[in-house]
């Protein structure tokens, strides 16, 4: 079985073009690589999925959130369509491993990036819509994306509802660099958080803004069983 007909049994969607699937799955730094003819890597369905997705997923938030606001659903749509959360969702059909990668990419970490898999995401519900409509396109958002919302959004405003919890214990909160590691080109940050003086959690990231979320996140993980109490 080849690795595109091995995707479309795990996603459970069968392209009629599959030529679509193909270019949804390639980066630009394969396409550049291989000396592909313009156009041929995955933007272009990138910015068409996005659109598709803004669509699908507002109308879902509107329709099983009727007591939020504008605002409130802009913001609880911005936590499930942004990078980290849709780099997040691909990890249950794999996408990573699909990825058409120049060698440079792929030895950098390609496969893992947040940025590269969240395009990818997007480019493949493009692809979706563009062979097979809106019906498979919105079939395709619901069952991989339009799930665990609530946890898509404690994981968003991480650092805003941290703040808050400790501010209500009158707690000092501080974020500490704890190390990085990798080129200047790829580099990982460690973060640390601390509720006064205690060590509460760490996280990794790309940039110390995704770290500090990442630590966030950890630490409400941890403190959310005491929260109602």
């Amino acid at each position: 079985m080849s690795d595109l007909k091995k995707f479309q049994e795990g996603i459970g969607y069968t392209f009629k073009n599959e030529h679509l699937l193909r270019q949804a799955l390639t980066h630009s730094s394969y396409a550049n690589e291989k000396h592909m003819k313009k156009l041929s890597d995955n933007e272009r369905l990138e910015f068409l999925g996005d659109a598709v997705l803004e669509v699908i997923s507002s109308e879902f938030l509107f329709q099983n959130y009727p007591n939020l606001t504008e605002g409130q659903l802009t913001k609880l749509r911005a936590s499930i369509v942004c990078e980290p959360t849709l780099a997040t969702c691909t990890e249950e059909i794999h996408l990573g491993d699909f990825l058409f990668l120049g060698k440079g990419e792929d030895h950098t970490g390609g496969r893992m990036r947040k940025s590269v898999l969240s395009d990818a995401m997007e480019a493949v519900i493009g692809a979706i819509y563009l062979d097979g409509g809106f019906a498979n396109a919105k079939e395709f958002v619901l069952k991989y994306i339009m799930t665990d919302i609530e946890h898509k959004h404690l994981f968003y405003d991480s650092k805003t509802i941290l703040q808050e919890v400790v501010q209500g214990e009158h707690e000092q909160l501080t974020y500490v660099l704890l190390g990085e590691t990798g080129p200047d080109h790829d580099k990982t940050f460690e973060v640390g958080v601390l509720i006064g003086n205690k060590e509460i959690s760490t996280g990794k990231g790309h940039t110390k803004k995704a770290a500090e979320q990442e630590a966030a996140y950890q630490a409400l993980l941890l403190l959310k069983p005491t929260l109602g109490e």
